[in-house]
């Protein structure tokens, strides 16, 4: 558990260094078992879908291998408090930026039971009764009134296994809200060194799968995935090793209604990651093209400005085109999108504009200023 305290201690700096209303809301995080098990993790198929509505979707195909007779194990999840979200502490142990949990083990449906546990901890389970949130805190933190104690505290969601003898399987979905903050139209962050927890230690074959059924542009720390290559197996995409300054170790990654993957037989998980939208560092360049970042989501502002020139509107009135794929038969703006990394021009778009949202059409009509 000590890697996962620092990485969110990582994460929080990163937030107040960016901004005081930088917030951070959950990790997404692995199944594990409570107590010590001889049952391996023989394959995940871990599935993150990028929305445009703030959240994240999660879908976790497990395959574990119990080389021992039929057993019962105790299993959670575990979920980090929320940083800087203006929300009061939940007592029933249900994450507030969580939700449609589910766990099905070999088809049937597992009910769950939530608690507040301490963190760095084997889900020590907290009385509530005793602890009330640190309001002087950054909201991580649990006080006792009455000995003065303080403690960093995690959501849990808990259940009993009933594993067979041999392979078994388990699919595992939830929803969580994603971060964001200045210069971050979005973040999302998972935890995948609690995978080590299980007897082998690692997951023997592992698939990490990326998707949208819009359009995300994001980044992805390289060193824990290297040794193999994403790749576009559905839609449009394109994959590069990131350009921008102080950010060369990770990976960019620009996806249009498609999926990019992952794979790795004999995995370790030592580490966790973040998804995070590119424009955390190519707004930083001074040199940045006017669109060089989109995102399809109401909530993203191009570069704003009080003085956009003729042509930077004509630009804006046209990304949202650009981004579909459109091929322009103007050559100053055919020219000017060739040279925006995230540009993939697609013949075959009808110019079908039913999924523009409100802020594109607001470009496309001019209302630059409005948010």
């Amino acid at each position: 558990m000590k890697t996962l305290k620092t990485t969110i201690l990582l994460l929080t700096i990163c937030l107040a260094a960016s901004a005081n209303d930088g917030v951070y809301f959950v990790s997404g995080s692995q199944l594990v078992p409570i107590s010590d098990t001889d049952i391996s993790c023989a394959k995940e198929v871990l599935t993150i879908d990028l929305n445009d509505d703030g959240f994240a979707r999660v879908d976790v195909q497990y395959e574990f291998f119990n080389r021992g007779q039929a057993k019962t194990v105790d299993m959670g999840f575990e979920a980090s408090a929320p940083y800087n979200d203006g929300e009061d502490l939940n007592t029933s142990g249900r994450h507030p930026h969580i939700f449609d949990f589910t766990v099905k083990l070999n088809g049937e449906t597992l009910s769950y039971s939530n608690a507040i546990i301490k963190e760095d901890t084997n889900f020590e389970v907290l009385d509530m009764k005793k602890w009330r949130q640190d309001t002087e805190s950054d909201g991580m933190t649990l006080i006792n009134p009455t000995t003065k104690e303080t403690t960093g505290y995690s959501y849990a969601y808990v259940f009993k296994a009933q594993f067979k003898a041999g392979k078994n399987l388990i699919h595992h979905t939830y929803r969580y809200r994603m971060s964001n903050g200045i210069g971050r139209t979005f973040e999302v962050p998972y935890w995948l060194t609690p995978a080590k927890r299980w007897a082998n230690h690692q997951i023997d074959d592992f698939t990490l799968r990326i998707k949208t059924s819009s359009f995300k542009q994001f980044m992805i720390e390289a060193k824990l995935f290297s040794g193999s290559q994403f790749k576009v197996v559905s839609g449009k995409g394109k994959v590069r090793k990131a350009v921008y300054k102080d950010i060369e170790d990770h990976i960019e990654i620009a996806l249009r209604n498609g999926t990019v993957e992952w794979h790795k037989m004999n995995f370790d998980p030592s580490d966790n990651f973040d998804i995070m939208s590119s424009d955390t560092y190519s707004f930083m360049n001074e040199d940045y093209l006017l669109g060089e970042f989109y995102d399809r989501s109401d909530g993203y502002i191009p570069r704003w400005s009080m003085q956009y020139s003729k042509e930077d509107k004509r630009i804006l009135r046209n990304l949202p085109y650009a981004n579909r794929g459109y091929v322009f038969k103007d050559k100053g703006l055919q020219a000017y999108f060739n040279k925006i990394w995230w540009y993939m021009p697609d013949p075959s778009w009808k110019q079908d504009t039913s999924d523009f949202t409100k802020r594109e059409w607001d470009l496309v009509n001019g209302r630059l200023n409005e948010e």
